[in-house]
């Protein structure tokens, strides 16, 4: 059990653990959220090409009342620019959407393998880097074939993967692999289909117990697996909901006990990573 308020990778590069999901916050509504978000307290922000909301995100950084460099901007490269120099341009693209100089840290977003382009893709990430305009670089929704092919085809090895993973899918084959490799995991959709997830009786005794929310219950699950969860939330009330699970320590037993909810169809949408492919 882990309880920790950042997870480090093989590498030293640290994060929070919790970051801000941002998936369909856009505009001006978008950007209030993401500025909310920041001040009060969220370091981790993420986005992607795909979310089609980069500038909103931008735009929230920019308005919030902390300096940029205090936090770790994340966005992903989709699956239509795999080849070299369409992922050379996205980035560029994604940087001026975002505002900044250098991007903190960029994924590919799936490895779209039936594609076949995503060693291609990450070597693009590897100079992106190396250039200066990224500074750390991962992948999403990778399984470990995909790891270890392009560690081998190019020698680097990414300092996060971001999965799906959640009550009903806890992924800990995955979870154990990343641990041994020095691959930070982080968790999109960490709550599930909500209420699926928070109706879990396991999951409200738990929540009782602690004097907690469902939802603060299981991002505190996600902790303690010392996984980094990326909750969406739009309303401020519920960002600072999200953050007060920091708090919250579960013993080995809650924590076994909500893992042992895991379903065999636990997938939200079926997306398996072997045959998936991101436009």
């Amino acid at each position: 059990m882990t309880d920790s308020s950042t997870f480090t990778a093989h590498n030293g590069f640290t994060l929070p653990v919790q970051g801000l999901g941002t998936y369909n916050l856009r505009g001006e509504a978008g950007a209030d959220s993401v500025r909310q978000g920041i001040e009060l307290g969220y370091r981790l922000i993420d986005t992607a090409f795909n979310y089609e909301n980069e500038g909103a995100v931008g735009w929230g950084v920019a308005g919030a009342a902390v300096d940029a460099a205090e936090l770790i901007i994340t966005t992903k490269l989709a699956g239509r620019h795999h080849a070299a120099e369409r992922a050379r341009t996205a980035l560029e693209e994604s940087r001026f959407r975002l505002g900044v100089d250098q991007i903190d840290l960029v994924l590919i977003h799936w490895p779209n393998p039936s594609t076949g382009l995503y060693v291609e893709a990450w070597q693009a990430l590897i100079d992106a880097r190396d250039r200066g305009l990224v500074r750390q670089i991962g992948v999403s929704n990778f399984l470990p074939e995909h790891l270890e092919r392009i560690e081998q085809a190019t020698g680097v090895r990414p300092v996060v993967n971001q999965i799906e993973l959640h009550p009903h899918f806890p992924q800990q084959e995955a979870l154990a692999y990343h641990r041994e490799q020095g691959i930070l995991t982080e968790a999109w959709s960490p709550i599930g289909r909500a209420r699926d997830v928070l109706d879990e009786q396991t999951i409200i005794d738990i929540a009782t117990a602690h004097g907690a929310t469902p939802v603060q219950t299981v991002l505190a699950w996600h902790r303690s697996r010392g996984v980094v969860a990326i909750p969406k939330a739009a309303d401020p009330a519920h960002q600072s909901q999200n953050l007060a699970a920091n708090d919250i320590v579960l013993t080995s037993e809650e924590v076994e006990r909500i893992t042992a909810l895991g379903r065999a169809d636990g997938r939200l949408f079926g997306a398996d990573p072997r045959t998936h492919e991101e436009q």
